[in-house]
């Protein structure tokens, strides 16, 4: 007989007593707390060099762009939560513009993303194209999303159309390609988002 190991429901309030006194970083998605760094289902340990290398080169990018104009751009260490409470997360970057808005007097979990990216490795791309964009978009502000293969040169940018719809809005899969990023006024170029990677340009 095959025993089912039962999924333990945690509230938010309980990840988040929790995930301030822990030496390492989870996520909290629908009542279920998910070490960060680890796939459990794949016993894999930490990001990829690939993975690393696309998000400080996409996030100085970002900094470079965005310096002096308003807003701002988040690395991996940045909690996000969406009004649900059924999500907090820490995207590989998120952009902010305006003010911050926090979930509460703690001021470390941001509530009003306008552009997300996340950097897509083979155990987690399924989830980050899928149930968890789903989520992300209950968020009020969230306009954008840049998702960015770690593997090969493929990059997408769905976006938000002034009905409410989200649609594919640019998409590069070439080194000499290019995506725009509407929210914050910036051409990204594929062959600076993967300089130095190993493996992908040829």
């Amino acid at each position: 007989m095959v025993m089912v190991a039962q999924k333990v429901y945690v509230t938010p309030d309980e990840y988040l007593r929790l995930e301030r006194e822990a030496d390492f970083k989870s996520e909290y998605i629908d009542g279920e707390i998910i070490p960060l760094n680890q796939d459990t289902r794949n016993n894999i340990a930490g990001g990829s060099v690939n993975h690393n290398r696309i998000e400080d080169n996409v996030y100085g990018e970002f900094y470079i762009h965005l310096r002096g104009k308003g807003c701002r751009g988040f690395t991996s260490d940045q909690r996000v939560n969406v009004p649900t409470n059924s999500l907090y997360s820490y995207p590989d970057i998120v952009v902010v513009c305006g003010p911050n808005q926090y979930h509460d007097d703690h001021r470390d979990i941001l509530t009003n993303p306008m552009l997300i990216v996340e950097v897509l490795s083979p155990s987690t791309g399924a989830f980050d194209r899928g149930e968890k964009f789903a989520l992300y978009r209950h968020s009020p502000t969230f306009t954008e999303y840049l998702l960015i293969d770690s593997e090969k040169i493929r990059a997408e940018v769905f976006r938000k159309h002034a009905e409410g719809f989200w649609f594919l809005a640019s998409e590069a899969d070439q080194p000499d390609g290019t995506i725009e990023l509407t929210s914050i006024g910036l051409t990204l170029n594929m062959a600076v988002a993967y300089a130095e990677t190993e493996g992908v340009l040829a």
